[in-house]
Formats: C-alpha cells, structure tokens, sequence
C-alpha cells in the first residue's frame, strides 16, 4: 500500500455497504414500532400512564434504561478516545460509580421514591416554595440544551467516518425517528426501546473488542504495546487540582458527578419512581451501577486496542481521521468491513445509545414544561386531550431545537471533557441545591436562592473560560506518545503540535474538569448557609422530616410543625399548596376535608397524623 494516499485509503475504509444499511435501518424500525405500540394499541390513557409508565414499570426494563440514559454515544466513543490520547487513568473513575451507588441508595433515592413525584423540581417546592422549583426547572431546560446536541452529533460523526454522508444530513432523519416513537409511545415506549438499544450497544461493543483484538495477535499484544507507551497508569496520588486526572479526582469528582447524572436528575429520578416499590428502586441502581462499570471496561478497552492496531501509525497525525472521537468507527471499518453487517450493527450501537438519552430528555422536558412551567401557573387545569396536546408538542419542538443547534457543537474538542464540562454549569448548582434540601434544614429560601445564583454565575465564568481557552488552543493537555514511523501510505505531514497549557492561563481555568460538579455544589451550599444564617436560619424543626435525607433525621430534633406529610395525601398536599399560602396550611385543608369531627390527640387519618 506504498503507494496509497491517506484520502483513497480512507475512501476504501468507508465500505458501509447494503446489508449494513438494512442493520441500521432496522434497529430504527424497530423503536419506531415500539412507539407505534405503546401509541396506538397499548394506548397512554393518562398523562401519569404517559409521562411515568403509571408508576407499574418493572425492575429489568427500567434498569436498562437507566443505563441507556446515562451511557450515550458520548461515553461509547469519548471513553475510548480518552484512553489512546491520554491512558488508563480515566477508569479509575468507577470507584466513583460504586460510592455513587452507595450514596443514592441511602442518602437520595428514599426521599426522592417516598415522596412519588412527577416532577424532581417539585421537591424544591416543598422544601422552599414556588420560584425555587421553577429555579430548578430552568436549570434542567438549561442542561438539556446544551447536552443533547452533542449526544446526536457524536453517532452523526461516527456515521460520517464509515459512509461519507453529511454529519447534518443524517442527523435530522435519525432524530425524526426518536422524535416520533417518543412523541407517540411516551414512556414505556422509551423504556422498551432503550433496552433493544443497549443490548445492542453493548453487543456493538464487544464485538469490536473480539475482533480486533483478534485480528493484531490477542489480549497479550494489547497490553504490552499499551504498556510500552506508558498507558496503562497506576493510580496518580497526587493532590494538585490542577492535574487532568488523580485518583482523588477521579473519585470524588465521579462520586459527585454521577450523583447528579445518575441519581436526581430529572431523566433518571423519573425511571426511578416509575418503580413501585423503595426496594425496586434499589436494585435499579445497583443493576446501573454494574452496567455503567462494564461499558466502561469494554469502552476502555476498546481505547487501548486502538492504539494498539495503530501504534506506529497515528491516524490523527496522518489525517485518516479527521476527528479525534472518529477513531473508534475508524477501528471499525479496518476491523468488520469484511463482514457484511457488522459495520451496521456497530453504527446501530452508537446510534442506539444517543436516540435512547435523547428520547429520555425529551420525554423529562414533557414533564417539567407540564408540571413545573404549566400547572403551577395555571388555575384552569387541562383536560386529557389538551395534556396530551401539550407533552407531544413539547417534545416535537424541543427535538428539532436539539437538531439545529448540532451546528454550533462542532469546535468542543474531545467530547467526552466537553460534555462533562458544560453539564457541570447547571448540574453543580442543582447538585447543591437538592443536599441543601436534604442534608441541610437551617438554610432558607432566600439562602438557596443567593447560592444557586452565584454558583451559577461563577461556574459559567470558569467552565465558559476554559472552554474558550481549550478551542483557542492556550489550554493543551499532554497526550502519550504516538508516532507515523510504520505508517505504509502516504499523507501530508503536519508540524502544528501545540506546546502543552503554561503558567499565563488563569488558575481556575486550569483546574480538572472532573471538579466542576463538586465546586458547583459546594459554593451553591456555602453561599446558602452564609446568607441563611446572616439573614436569619431556619428552626430544623420545622423542616418536614421526610424532605430530610434518612442520613440526618435521627440527628433533627422533633418536628414542630403541625402535619406531617404522609402517604397518600402528598398529592393532595401539592395541590392545595398552589393555592394556600404555605405547607401547613394546605396539610390543614386537607386533614379538615378528611376529618370533621375528631377528639383524639394526635388525629390519624389513613396514616397521616396532625396535632390538634
């Protein structure tokens, strides 16, 4: 192949032929076909059937979609290009997982599945009041604007490297797709296809692992070329916070990260409460924990068997990718093109992995428009037909928002940093926002609100400016070593390196990405106790106790309110709450209409107790 240019050798590598068309074709005809049935023949009677699958959703189907959520193409393709740019370090973020695991079992998931809500931002409300949970709301909308674009552009980017075809052509075809089968289906329907779609992605997965591997000599050839170029990394000890990764980093940082993206965000609290029972919960998580642990692996690995297959011959010094995150489909087509199929079956993956985090942020922004923007504004409440109007037209017009706005996500560098990084404006925010409300009774209203605002403010400067210095090149992180000594083709050579980030960048800029979620949350809970206790605390005692986390309520003392909140009457509570002017007046009407005639101290109506 002497004689081969990098552009005909990279023409001959895009051999996406008919049968793989049929593959990919398929797995989209399949989730619109879920849709169809979840739409049209096991119809959605209510909005709670729509947005919540009737709270009667099983343990497997909701685990998997846990999963498919949390693992987009980002983490498919990103992880693997994180691993041949800059070495193992990155995994030892699964410690991270498992504490996560760990603290949304006990610490986040009672309260959040106890108090059955629709909408994650009504807690806000109950702990503080009306504008704190439209705070909340705006925060996620937030997220999920800048989030989703990237999760379809990252499978449109990987469909470019093996056929050629437009990033923004096959975007907007896919995307109508998803659109369609989770306008119509609502939640059941994104469950169930997000459990084809992670079998499938997972499946795409392993199967290039396999072959691969197969194809330079087996597992041995792997780890030592990895080995020799420094790649397989010990854990860094080192505390400086302005290192890429640390162990520390990686552990503390991804504890508190996937907190937020794995546990109370609205995407994932919403499949958390589908379930009907705490216990279901639990295993959720766990089932999630693991398989967030084994794509990584399998991601992870699939990193270092590039760099094998490729190591002595950089395919982004040569311009055989033109992406960094292009060169896992790259691997592909050397790898599978010779099977018809398999190439389909591996796009399919990746592009299952962004349809089944896209359908799930649309269907949670059906949610929140129509709890959080919609009823607690609006005295006339909405017939079925008008609620269903509404939620589909919701997710129409936010799905085409996402598509156009794949233009402006193209200049983000490695996805995988980027993502974790913009997420991290709103997520810190509200991470702190919702331990305030659980771990932290003294802080007020008018504490949450000065917190979330300048943790805010303050992220967006640092993450902003540090993504700005990133495309303009003043910040480099130092890559391991890769050389174009064996390269057998011919390409241009290129003497653009850049010299790794210096001492003018401003210090915050410099910081781990992984920090941003833990300094988010952490100046968004200092704020608020500073300005709380300056203003005037709260009294713990009048803090619901299940609006506190189970960690701390053995520490509150008793509650000085006059009701409790208790099974049953949460959403009679709610409601009268809109139009009452606090939570003990609203606990009042509603015992007064259940009860009118009752002696005994305390009342107990259907186990909801109030003291006379």
């Amino acid at each position: 192949m002497t004689a081969t240019s990098v552009e005909e050798l990279g023409s001959m590598l895009q051999r996406f032929g008919v049968v793989d068309y049929i593959v990919f074709t398929l797995m989209l005809l399949i989730c619109a076909v879920i849709g169809i049935y979840y739409g049209f023949i096991s119809k959605q009677v209510t909005a709670d059937d729509y947005l919540m699958g009737g709270r009667k959703m099983t343990i497997f189907p909701v685990s998997m979609s846990l999963i498919a959520s949390a693992v987009s193409g980002i983490t498919l393709i990103g992880t693997s290009t994180e691993l041949y740019l800059y070495g193992t370090q990155y995994l030892y973020i699964c410690f991270g997982v498992v504490l996560m695991g760990f603290a949304m079992t006990y610490a986040y998931l009672p309260v959040l599945h106890d108090l059955q809500l629709t909408s994650i931002y009504e807690y806000w409300e109950l702990r503080f009041n009306k504008q704190a949970r439209l705070f909340g709301s705006v925060l996620f909308v937030i997220f999920a604007i800048t989030w989703t674009p990237i999760v379809i552009y990252v499978p449109a980017l990987a469909f470019n490297q093996v056929t050629g075809v437009n990033v923004h052509v096959v975007s907007p075809l896919v995307c109508v797709i998803c659109i369609f089968y989770t306008c119509v289906g609502g939640l059941k329907a994104v469950v169930w296809t997000d459990v084809i779609q992670t079998i499938i992605m997972f499946g795409a997965m392993v199967l290039v692992a396999v072959k691969g591997t197969m194809d330079i000599g087996g597992t041995a050839v792997v780890w030592q070329r990895n080995l020799d170029s420094g790649r397989i990394e010990l854990p860094n000890l080192s505390i400086d916070p302005l290192e890429r990764h640390t162990l520390i980093i990686m552990v503390i940082g991804g504890c508190v990260s996937w907190i937020y993206k794995g546990g109370i965000m609205q995407i994932m609290a919403q499949r958390y409460v589908s379930l009907p029972k705490l216990r279901d919960a639990r295993i959720a998580v766990w089932i999630f924990v693991l398989g967030v642990l084994s794509l990584t692996a399998v991601c992870g690995y699939n990193g270092l068997l590039i760099y094998a297959t490729y190591y002595d011959c950089d395919p982004l010094t040569t311009k055989l990718a033109k992406a960094k995150d292009q060169l896992l489909p790259l691997l592909v087509m050397r790898t599978l093109a010779d099977f018809p199929g398999l190439p389909g079956c591996f796009v399919a993956g990746v592009f299952s992995a962004a349809l089944s985090s896209m359908s799930t942020t649309m269907n949670s922004m059906a949610v929140v428009v129509l709890e959080d923007f919609y009823k607690p504004f609006s005295a006339k409440p909405l017939t079925e037909r008008q609620t269903s109007i509404l939620m589909r037209t919701v997710v129409v017009i936010f799905g085409f928002v996402c598509v156009a706005l794949v233009f402006f996500v193209e200049k983000l560098g490695s996805v995988l940093q980027a993502t974790m990084s913009l997420d991290a404006i709103t997520s810190g925010p509200s991470l702190g926002i919702f331990s305030i409300g659980f771990f932290l009774p003294w802080v007020t209203c008018k504490g949450m609100v000065a917190g979330g605002v300048v943790a805010l403010g303050f992220m967006s400067w640092i993450i902003l400016g540090a993504q700005t210095a990133i495309a303009t090149g003043r910040i480099v992180h130092q890559t391991k070593p890769m050389t174009v000594e064996g390269c057998t083709y011919e390409f241009s050579s290129s003497n653009t390196t850049l010299e790794p980030t210096t001492d003018d960048v401003f210090v915050l800029f410099r910081i781990s990405y992984l920090w941003y979620t833990v300094l988010g949350a952490v100046v968004t809970m200092v704020v608020s106790l500073v300005v709380s206790f300056a203003t005037g605390p709260n009294d713990p005692r009048d803090v619901e106790h299940r609006l506190l986390s189970p960690v701390i309520r053995w520490m509150m003392p008793q509650q000085n309110t006059k009701c409790a909140l208790s099974k049953g009457y949460e959403g009679k509570i709610r409601e009268n709450h809109h139009t009452s002017s606090g939570k003990k007046e609203a606990c009042e009407k509603v015992i007064s209409d259940e009860i009118t005639e009752q002696d005994t101290t305390p009342a107990v109506a259907g186990g909801y107790e109030c003291q006379k």
